[in-house]
């Protein structure tokens, strides 16, 4: 690099010098030599041949570096030397206007003043580069080229890519990304502002001839929902008027009765899959038609569906069996794997970005498999009598609680102290009234801490008796009793080695959720009525939310908020930052299917009771069912209304149905949609 800017830095001295000496010359020969002035093309053409197809700069830079006078075109006509703003074809003029025009051949490679220097645009650019916007902001109140260094389109389109704006365009679609930025970066404080202030729009999305809802999953704001009825609808979030098709199931010569439940619906980007309770799987292309591409059988009841979050690979878990679907290389389907283990499957996901074969991740019971092609039979966690409560997986991770049964017992005879000092950073008592067992748990995060307690008489128990007891946090083991507590361990799939092991609470992990959590970061919901937050890196949770008083069902964070939904049908909306809860939203069944993203989110409650007490016998009475088949909310957070003024879903449709119910009136003469 230094011999590259000493060549340079005596270029331009010799550039300079030969310039200067060669304008004395030539107003020497112009004054002794007045009548040779009418042929100025003859001496170049003589002394600096160009050589064939030669640029016209190279042989201007030749010739000023030997020592003539530089070449000029014989059409070159006498006219009055032009300014330094428009290029010079020939060699009159001063040295300032021979220095603009090789400048201007080169590509335009314009020197830009750094303090005692001078740079070429493209290095200054570079340097550029490694500033920021507010550096940026402030190197473009500099001098004038400074400004139009710092508002270079490549600089605000690299920091606009930096920080996930509009990933999926190019530096040409814009003409100032500058502006293209800043208009971003207000509609995501807009988009935090409404999600803070619960301002928007909100959908109810219901199809009252599919009776109960079964099952709900989500992908970028496409909605698919499975019924007991037997049908698979459809909804497309993203667009104001959209409708629900149905997809269609496969029909077979048997099949005049009614159709099977729907177990399980999953959607990504381009598939739809369903399960339904007699076996059956079915796939569906979401480019292709509501015709299914696919469908394959099961012997037995679907435990578990997993459908890759990219590309086209299902996996099924019936009986002992778990089955992996994908396309070939000319994209007919065929079963990838098949594997057998010995444990009926609670919990399967198929990892995401895997090159190559498939890997599935299972939870059977207290096992944990990592079902390869290479491997089928691998075990990655198990634990006699510890059974998994949740399962979630990533790339190069997975995450599962494990339930603990029983308790340490270490000297039976020792009893509480008894003394009643509750301070700062001491706990309280708490009774476990099916072990009749009284355990510490801290006030402040809920976990498990090691502390005196005892075991205490089935009376005593159903009484609920509390003994507060003076115990600080972090002195001393419990002599008497200790609990396990209920944890969250992580593992590396490619190592298979347990990574960390997190959290100590006295409720099982109903649900976690590391995919689609900030890197190094997991939160989790427990039957303890807790969402918790946990540093993957420090194993440590970071934030402990009391949210729902029959448990956490379902979450989802962001890099600063949390979405919970609990088995009492209450979603809560939380600030981890602050700790605190912005907003609440009540339905009557529990919340099954979460999701999110920076502008929308969707929530399901699902009914546990599929054939509710009291339902009419009537296929075709269905207004008895209202309060029973679960609902869809679906949230818009850009549209700028609360979400108490949002269009009624009778208003949103197309009154083109003929038959309706008392509560959902149908026309039978269309209209215009309002």
């Amino acid at each position: 690099m230094a011999g590259g800017s000493a060549e340079l830095e005596l270029f331009r001295r010799r550039w300079r010098e030969e310039l200067a000496g060669g304008a004395k010359r030539r107003r020497r020969e112009a004054a002794a030599e007045q009548p040779a002035a009418e042929q100025p093309a003859a001496e170049p053409e003589s002394r600096h041949s160009a050589e064939p197809g030669e640029p016209g700069y190279l042989a201007l830079a030749r010739g000023l570096l030997d020592g003539g006078a530089p070449p000029v075109p014989a059409r070159r006509s006498p006219s009055p030397a032009r300014p330094a703003e428009e290029p010079v074809g020939g060699g009159g003029g001063d040295g300032d206007d021979l220095l603009g025009q090789l400048i201007r051949d080169l590509n335009e490679i314009n020197e830009v003043p750094f303090f005692d220097i001078q740079l070429p645009y493209e290095l200054a650019l570079k340097i550029f580069h490694y500033l920021g916007k507010t550096e940026l902001g402030r190197c473009a109140q500099v001098s004038r080229t400074w400004k139009i260094l710092a508002e270079d389109e490549v600089l605000w389109y690299r920091l606009c890519q930096q920080e996930g704006y509009l990933l999926d365009t190019s530096i040409s679609d814009r003409s100032c990304w500058k502006l293209a930025l800043k208009n971003c970066r207000a509609r995501e404080r807009t988009l935090k502002t409404n999600w803070k202030n619960r301002i928007g729009g909100v959908s109810q999305l219901q199809y009252e001839l599919g009776k109960i809802l079964c099952d709900v999953h989500s992908c970028d704001g496409v909605v698919i929902a499975g019924y007991t009825s037997g049908e698979v609808r459809l909804w497309d979030t993203r667009t104001w008027d959209y409708t629900a098709p149905i997809l269609e199931p496969v029909h077979g010569p048997g099949d005049a009765g009614p159709r099977p439940h729907v177990s399980f619906v999953r959607i990504n980007s381009s598939l739809a899959v369903a399960a339904y309770e007699d076996g059956t799987v079915s796939i569906w292309n979401l480019m292709f038609g509501r015709e299914p591409i696919h469908h394959y059988q099961h012997n037995q009841r679907i435990q578990a569906l997993a459908l890759g979050s990219e590309g086209a690979t299902v996996a099924t878990a019936s009986g002992f069996e778990v089955k992996v679907e994908s396309p070939n290389d000319r994209g007919f389907w065929q079963t990838t794997e098949t594997f057998e283990i010995q444990k009926l499957v609670n919990f399967l996901n198929l990892v995401p970005d895997v090159m190559g074969s498939p890997v599935t991740v299972a939870a059977a019971e207290d096992v944990v498999y990592l079902l390869k092609a290479e491997d089928p039979g691998k075990i990655l966690h198990s634990v006699y009598g510890q059974p998994v409560t949740c399962l979630d997986v990533s790339a190069h991770e997975a995450a599962f609680g494990v339930k603990t049964f029983g308790w340490l017992l270490n000297e039976p005879n020792q009893a509480c102290d008894g003394l009643s000092a509750m301070r700062e950073g001491e706990c309280f008592r708490q009774v476990e009234k099916e072990a009749g067992v009284f355990s510490h748990k801290s006030s402040e995060s809920g976990d498990l801490i090691p502390g005196p307690s005892r075991h205490l008489s089935t009376s005593q128990a159903r009484q609920g008796w509390q003994c507060p007891c003076r115990w600080q946090r972090g002195l001393g083991q419990c002599p008497a009793l200790e609990q396990r507590g209920l944890q969250i361990l992580l593992y590396n799939l490619e190592t298979s080695q347990c990574l960390k092991k997190m959290g100590n609470s006295i409720g099982d992990f109903t649900c976690v959720n590391l995919q689609n959590s900030p890197p190094n970061m997991l939160v989790t919901g427990n039957k303890d009525r807790r969402v918790r937050v946990f540093d993957l890196r420090k194993s440590e949770s970071l934030c402990s939310l009391y949210a729902h008083q029959l448990g956490v069902s379902a979450v989802q964070m962001d890099d600063w908020k949390i979405v919970s939904g609990g088995e009492e049908g209450l979603v809560c909306v939380w600030d981890h930052r602050m700790g605190t809860k912005l907003w609440e939203m009540y339905a009557r069944h529990p919340v099954r299917h979460i999701w999110f993203n920076s502008h929308s989110l969707i929530t399901a409650n699902i009914p546990d009771e599929k054939n509710p007490r009291g339902a009419s016998i009537v296929a075709d009475d269905l207004t008895t069912h209202r309060k029973h088949r679960g609902i869809i909310y679906a949230y818009e957070f850009s549209v700028d209304q609360l979400a108490v003024e949002s269009i009624l879903p009778i208003c949103r449709s197309s009154y083109d149905e003929v038959t309706g119910y008392n509560y959902n009136i149908g026309l039978a003469v269309p209209y215009d949609n309002i």
